[in-house]
């Protein structure tokens, strides 16, 4: 899988697990997404495509690296398609 299928898939992940907002983002916490049987065997490596999918500007969340245990509290907000935005 490439990164870019990776992105996609974690999108629809981050729908399945988090709330969805006012504004049309979703918002769920590491933790949730790193503990989940499902994510765990999609993504070999969760945080390398959530960096990816960050610097792609999709989703935002606080820091850089996210360590399992330690950031299992950090939220993470898929930001809203430019269609779920009007």
């Amino acid at each position: 899988m490439n990164v870019e299928e990776e992105v996609g898939r974690l999108r629809e992940e981050i729908k399945r697990l988090g709330t969805l907002q006012s504004d049309g983002s979703y918002k769920v916490t590491f933790g949730t997404l790193f503990n989940d049987d499902q994510c765990a065997n999609i993504f070999e490596a969760l945080v390398g495509t959530l960096r990816a999918a960050k610097k792609r500007k999709l989703l935002t969340y606080d820091g850089e690296l996210l360590l399992q245990g330690v950031h299992d509290n950090v939220e993470i907000t898929l930001n809203p398609t430019p269609a779920a935005a009007n």
